[in-house]
């Protein structure tokens, strides 16, 4: 078993200067200092009372604005009145956020639940304005707006702030669109309808209502923030975006040295994954840290509210309005036909199979990104394999220089298998990591749930995220850390069609 005493004595590496230079927070362009921003005054952005039955909830027109753009918040509450505090997320001396700005007690008004659309289910409101905030005084980063209404109850909103495009940095990516197919707020997400079966969900979400997970955040307090927390507690020079932002601009990530995938990023538009390929190919880092990344094809369009703010998910292709007309941009699974295009060519790993549930195991300890872990081959961190897993599959394209780092026997569905932490380099130079398991970012601050928690698998996952954001901020991976072919013996390969 992995020794936790072990792993937290090599955080020396990740969280002090032990002698070693660490990467500033802001480059010579100006622009976001991660450190100076985290040594202001930490703030209280946690919940008491989690408002339930829509009792107070809201949403933004954007899931990313620019500091200076005008952002509206459109919220719906059973009380009187509501206040309004706006919390940017990073270190803060571990308390997590800051308090950048505060409105109200505003007027409350309890504003409709929408009905369906016919043939896609759709669920948008069209409410009420309830402020808009001007956003010039908010440094870039992640945020959590709470909502507090005069009977006590409380929500949360995200929201992004980009920053300016500058080059060196690492772009972390919040995977909006994730968050929005399963968010069954209203009664219908791409997964299920009120019945709770997948034969009446919606085929089409909108970004116009509120998330009815996540106390209001999503995906995001769970999957996304011990990432930042980290990122920010190491002093990099972070960029923040969402994945809106990735398919809307081909040259968000022009300039970066790096862009972090974070716990659940599966739902990909053809554009996004064009950009995401196109700046690994010009030697930009990607560390997916959640297994079934880019496995879900999607369309955004523009709502009333603004552009890319409808979400198009059939997931069997011939369910799509455009199978048979524009075979490029249905919306099934990124590795089913037509055009079967398996994500394992981008991420390494191959998304396998859920729900699953072990510990992963170390299979490779030399490698450079457990340096400081303390571990040997066989060694297990409890449980951080799951719900769901990938590994190196040869029966789909994939990188050929890529090493194996941990190899998890896991059983999923009465059928055993195993689970893969994998790094490769792509010819361009770009270092590309796959966590293989999405119970990874969650790991980082303890708060996955039951089955995961404690110090080994905080400190594991802790040291080796730091090992990989250091090195992908100092530049092309693969320059100072080349991958080679180095699978375990138990891996499947094909030879003129006979598997060996």
């Amino acid at each position: 078993m992995f020794a936790a005493a072990a792993a937290v004595a090599g955080l020396c590496g990740a969280f002090t200067a032990c002698g070693a230079a660490r990467p500033s927070g802001a480059d010579a362009g100006g622009g976001l200092d991660v450190r100076a921003e985290n040594a202001k005054l930490p703030g209280d952005c946690g919940l008491a009372r989690l408002g339930t039955a829509h009792q107070v909830e809201g949403w933004f027109d954007r899931t990313s604005v620019a500091p200076g753009e005008p952002v509206r918040l459109f919220s719906s509450t059973t009380a009187q009145t509501l206040t309004v505090s706006v919390f940017r997320v990073g270190w803060y001396d571990g308390h997590g956020c800051r308090l950048v700005e505060h409105r109200g007690p505003l007027p409350g008004v309890r504003q409709p639940v929408p009905g369906p659309a016919p043939g896609t289910n759709t669920i948008a409101t069209s409410w009420r304005q309830t402020t808009t905030f001007a956003t010039s005084s908010w440094p870039a980063g992640d945020y959590l707006i709470r909502l507090d209404d005069a009977d006590g109850w409380q929500a949360y909103v995200p929201l992004t702030v980009r920053g300016p495009a500058q080059p060196g940095r690492i772009v972390i990516l919040n995977a909006v669109t994730t968050w929005q197919a399963y968010n069954a707020w209203g009664g219908y997400s791409l997964y299920h309808g009120p019945s709770g079966r997948f034969t009446d969900r919606a085929k089409v979400v909108s970004f116009d209502r509120p998330y009815d997970f996540g106390d209001g955040a999503a995906d995001f307090t769970g999957n996304e923030q011990p990432l930042v927390m980290l990122a920010e507690r190491l002093g990099l020079p972070v960029r923040y975006a969402t994945d809106i932002d990735l398919h809307a601009d081909p040259h968000l990530l022009d300039g970066a040295r790096a862009v972090i995938s974070l716990g659940h990023d599966e739902y990909y538009s053809r554009e996004m994954r064009a950009a995401l390929t196109a700046a690994r190919d010009r030697g930009v880092n990607i560390a997916f840290l959640g297994a079934n990344a880019v496995y879900r094809r999607i369309r955004l369009s523009a709502s009333p509210t603004g552009p890319n703010r409808t979400q198009a998910g059939y997931k069997i292709a011939a369910e799509d309005p455009l199978y048979g007309v524009d075979n490029s941009r249905i919306t099934a699974n990124w590795p089913s036909p037509p055009n079967a295009d398996p994500e394992s060519s981008l991420t390494g790993g191959m998304y396998q199979c859920n729900p699953a549930h072990a510990d992963m195991t170390v299979w490779n300890p030399r490698h450079w990104l457990l340096a400081g872990t303390g571990t040997a081959t066989g060694d297990r961190i409890p449980g951080v394999i799951g719900p769901e897993y990938d590994r190196v599959d040869a029966s789909v394209p994939t990188p050929g220089q890529i090493e194996v780092l941990g190899h998890s026997p896991v059983t999923c569905r009465d059928d055993p298998d195993f689970a893969d932490v994998t790094y490769y380099t792509a010819p361009s130079g770009a270092g590309v990591f796959d966590a293989g398991t999405s119970a990874w970012v969650c790991a980082l601050n303890d708060v996955c749930g039951p089955g995961v928690h404690g110090p080994a698998p905080r400190a594991f996952t802790t040291q080796v995220t730091a090992n990989l954001l250091r090195a992908f901020a100092a530049g092309t991976a693969g320059r100072a850390h080349p991958a080679a072919r180095a699978v375990p013996t138990d891996y499947r390969e094909k030879a003129d069609g006979v598997e060996r």
